[in-house]
């Protein structure tokens, strides 16, 4: 069953941006993974919590792609550079199928 990670960041610096997004693109092609939605300008339909400064939709044909491209040691290297300008929240879904 097709599986997402869904993503929203809080970004505080962009001095490791250019390098993870040079980077993150093939990595997820890799995995057998697509994005989705990447950046684009969150707009607020309903709640009050803070918006986050992106958000992110990957797209992978199942929750096994999905986590093992989280759990790579390339990603996780990645991550680390990523949190050192940015907070995220990820979550892992399946797909309505």
């Amino acid at each position: 069953m097709t599986a997402y990670i869904i993503g929203q960041m809080e970004i505080h610096s962009r001095d490791w941006m250019d390098e993870y997004f040079a980077k993150i693109p093939d990595l997820v092609k890799r995995h057998n993974g697509a994005f989705k939605v990447r950046g684009g300008k969150p707009e607020q339909l309903e709640g009050e919590g803070k918006m986050p400064d992106a958000a992110f939709v990957i797209e992978f044909p199942d929750r096994s792609h999905a986590t093992s491209f989280w759990n790579s040691d390339e990603f996780q290297s990645l991550a680390v550079l990523r949190r050192t300008g940015s907070t995220l929240n990820a979550i892992l879904t399946d797909a309505v199928e």
